[in-house]
């Protein structure tokens, strides 16, 4: 009863719906803001959905570039799904799949996640980084906050959200990939962004799994050496976490925490530009430091499940792998191929910049506009 009258009160007192129609949904409560505008829980046909709103006027317009990579991304089980995309008055509006808190949410309550829980966590974000790079498309804006379980029944899985920064990294035609160049500025969250993020280089798969090993050390150490930073600027700020970056090696980030988060971060920092990341070794690492190393089993049921949750979900999940002599992911040869994660030749990469001219994939900073075939419902709202 109590959460039906704080719902009321957070509508009513909401002078957004006073500048809004909804011919269709019926807004029930307001989930979150920001930068980005508002997202509310609403219903429509008894079914609950999440309805992302930008104000066409005030904002970057992401939403659309959202909507179209999100419907690109379809058909895998940690993409939400998108219902449409469209507006109404000013506003442009996303209705996309409801989902439960975030896991930045889960840490402000909790503080620290155990290594099995983190382990489970960084295992699917491997696994959604694998399948979006796959397509084509880097996030670029990899944080806590973009990564939220699911509702209900799937409360087992974890969803990345928020693509309004990302885009294509190579042409899905020719596979050649952008040039790696110096961007006017950093895109992504400084906290968890790559070294060369922050340094405004031209991103690639090697930067979304840096940052996710960010996330994660952010995790289970409870903080970052980089937090806190007390600075009047950003521009300051931003010079000043990547110098701390760049200070605090690998060893003393990961320092008293299980080697596979230490070879993880180590591997992802040496990445090169165009290389392929061993997505199914860096995910087997984490099954098996937890099936094999901690005798646990890897069942997506983190620090805070509780038995109704495992009640209501309708998978069951039991991953298991054989027991890992060497979970080293860089040996000698990849090391010395990869020194400052820089393994692309520049003369080449200069003349495929020529070539994609003529490429029929359209890649824009900031925006991606596919010359694919996309499909998603258009209504106006």
């Amino acid at each position: 009863m109590n959460d039906d009258n704080n719902e009321k009160d957070n509508k009513e007192n909401d002078p957004f719906f006073k500048d809004l129609i909804f011919s269709k949904y019926k807004p029930l409560k307001k989930l979150g803001q920001g930068s980005f505008g508002k997202v509310y829980k609403a219903e429509y046909n008894s079914q609950l959905y999440a309805i992302k709103f930008e104000n066409r006027n005030e904002s970057q317009n992401l939403l659309e570039n959202e909507a179209a990579i999100m419907s690109y991304l379809k058909g895998n089980k940690h993409i939400p799904k998108v219902r449409s995309y469209g507006y109404s008055g000013n506003y442009n509006i996303l209705v996309m799949q409801l989902l439960d808190k975030s896991l930045e949410d889960l840490f402000n309550i909790r503080k620290k996640f155990s290594l099995k829980t983190a382990s489970m966590l960084i295992y699917q974000m491997i696994t959604v980084l694998e399948y979006i790079h796959e397509r084509h498309i880097i996030h670029r804006d990899i944080k806590p906050d973009n990564f939220v379980l699911g509702y209900g029944e799937l409360n087992l899985y974890l969803y990345l959200l928020d693509f309004g920064l990302a885009k294509k990294y190579r042409s899905s035609r020719t596979l050649i990939q952008n040039p790696y160049v110096k961007r006017r500025k950093l895109t992504g969250t400084a906290r968890y962004a790559s070294i060369h993020a922050m340094e405004e280089m031209e991103q690639s798969r090697r930067d979304d799994l840096e940052a996710v090993g960010y996330v994660i050390m952010y995790f289970i150490r409870g903080n970052l050496p980089w937090q806190g930073l007390k600075l009047k600027s950003k521009e300051d700020r931003y010079r000043k976490i990547l110098e701390k970056k760049k200070e605090v090696s690998t060893e003393e980030l990961c320092a008293n925490f299980p080697r596979e988060f230490y070879e993880y971060v180590k591997y992802t920092r040496k990445l090169g530009y165009e290389e392929t990341p061993k997505y199914d070794l860096m995910k087997n690492i984490f099954v098996n430091f937890v099936v094999n190393k901690k005798k646990e089993k890897f069942d997506y049921i983190y620090d805070w499940t509780t038995d109704y949750d495992i009640k209501k979900r309708k998978d069951v999940i039991n991953i298991t792998c054989p027991p890992m002599d060497n979970i080293e992911l860089i040996n000698e040869h990849s090391e010395a191929d990869n020194k400052d994660g820089q393994n692309f030749d520049r003369e080449e990469n200069n003349k495929n910049h020529t070539n994609r001219k003529n490429d029929n994939d359209k890649i824009e900073s900031g925006c991606c506009k596919m010359q694919v075939n996309i499909f998603f419902n258009f209504y106006i709202l």
